[in-house]
């Protein structure tokens, strides 16, 4: 008797994260345990697995599911959003963080890298998705930011600590809890009412603490960063990636690529005026936001000249609302905007995030052994991101989390 080994999705173009165009005729083996077999031309797979069940995709383009490396699940904005969270208990805020992450999913984006979450909810929803209890992406955690007393995100996901000692200890109370990375708050920004973008707030004993201890435990470091001189001061001492980078110049960019040092934009938050308003963004959080615009996407299009590893990022839930799309896709839109081209720009939310992960599990490609997680469009997003829009299908770990055609039955409903 013949046993069914899987679903082959036949009759699709593929793009897996990797090469430079899109394939069409291609076939994809999405094995029982939820990894990928054999991804190649449709007759060679379609034969090669005589047992599994032959979904016929209809020329429609699969690719990876989207990495986002700047997410907070429990985002709590000054206002309506940090008053709410800031009377929640953590039952709540689990519950909070719980449904947004299934909505981050369906969005298409199988795998986040939280960058300051409170309370170590972010470890329980991490445990909680690798069992299967809540649907949701899968989860690399930097546990609570880390920040000076009364520096970037104290009123909400970072913990205080000061001097270089007290960094250390704070950078192992995150590893005792289990992160998966580490990020520091080196500078002021733009949700922070007693500060400036261009505020320091670390000096460099307390970065050098920071990012010499995460890294003897193997784990890489990030930073919320605003001016080029902070920056430039931590790219030095031996930092990992720079989130936002409010102000970047052409030479920092330069030092960024020589080092290594990855760049997640999130330019999507100094031009998201509508977003903030609908969730009672106090004003001068909308003045500075709007008012750092123009640089900050003048810092995008240096570390684009400068050949910096940029890796995609919202800070904006993936899942939110805008300009008719979803965060993460208007974000890809505007680097894309700035001068990258489409490929970056997927390479940007799949394979290059995912290198710079690492982990047990090979996400952000359709290669042979990797995770069976994919997007189904109706366009190839290598000639336009915005084929995105057009997303009408999620898989993760080979399970159906959306299809809004029904053209996944054979994997079961979502």
């Amino acid at each position: 008797m013949s046993t069914t080994r899987g679903t082959v999705l036949t009759g699709a173009t593929v793009w897996d994260g990797l090469t430079d165009a899109a394939v069409a005729g291609q076939a994809l083996h999405l094995l029982p345990d939820g990894t990928l077999g054999a991804v190649g031309p449709a007759a060679q797979v379609v034969a090669g697995a005589p047992d599994a069940t032959v979904v016929d995709l209809a020329g429609a383009v699969v690719v990876p599911g989207l990495v986002n490396m700047h997410v907070h699940l429990g985002l709590a904005l000054p206002g309506a959003m940090q008053d709410a969270a800031q009377g929640a208990g953590d039952a709540t805020l689990a519950l909070l963080m719980a449904g947004n992450a299934a909505q981050t999913l369906r969005a298409g984006v199988t795998t986040v890298r939280l960058v300051g979450e409170t309370n170590f909810a972010d470890m329980a929803l991490r445990t909680a998705i690798r069992a299967g209890h809540v649907p949701g992406p899968r989860i690399f955690t930097a546990g609570h930011a880390l920040c000076c007393t009364g520096g970037h995100g104290h009123d909400s996901d970072a913990m205080e600590a000061d001097g270089a000692d007290g960094f250390r200890r704070a950078t192992r109370v995150q590893l005792r809890a289990g992160a998966d990375l580490i990020k520091v708050c080196v500078s002021g920004g733009i949700a922070g009412l007693h500060e400036a973008i261009d505020t320091p707030q670390m000096t460099d004993d307390e970065m050098a603490a920071v990012i010499s201890t995460a890294h003897d435990w193997g784990r890489k470091v990030t930073a919320h960063a605003g001016p080029s001189p902070v920056v430039a001061r931590a790219v030095e001492l031996g930092l990992d990636c720079v989130e936002h980078g409010y102000d970047l110049t052409a030479e920092v960019c330069a030092l960024m690529a020589e080092r290594g040092v990855a760049y997640v934009p999130t330019i999507t938050v100094s031009r998201c005026e509508e977003f903030f308003r609908a969730n009672g963004v106090p004003q001068w959080m909308i003045d500075r936001a709007l008012g750092a615009g123009p640089v900050h996407w003048q810092s995008l299009q240096h570390a684009i000249a400068a050949g910096v590893t940029i890796m995609m990022g919202t800070d904006m839930p993936p899942q939110a609302d805008y300009d008719g799309t979803t965060a993460t896709v208007r974000e890809m839109e505007f680097m894309a905007e700035a001068g990258m081209t489409p490929l970056d720009v997927l390479r940007s939310a799949t394979s290059v995030p995912a290198g710079w992960l690492g982990g047990d599990e090979v996400v952000g490609r359709l290669v042979p052994g990797a995770v069976a997680d994919l997007l189904v469009l109706d366009a190839d997003p290598v000639a336009d991101v915005s084929a995105l829009r057009g997303m009408h299908a999620v898989v993760q770990g080979g399970r159906v989390v959306r299809d809004d055609r029904g053209v996944l039955t054979a994997l079961g409903r979502p």
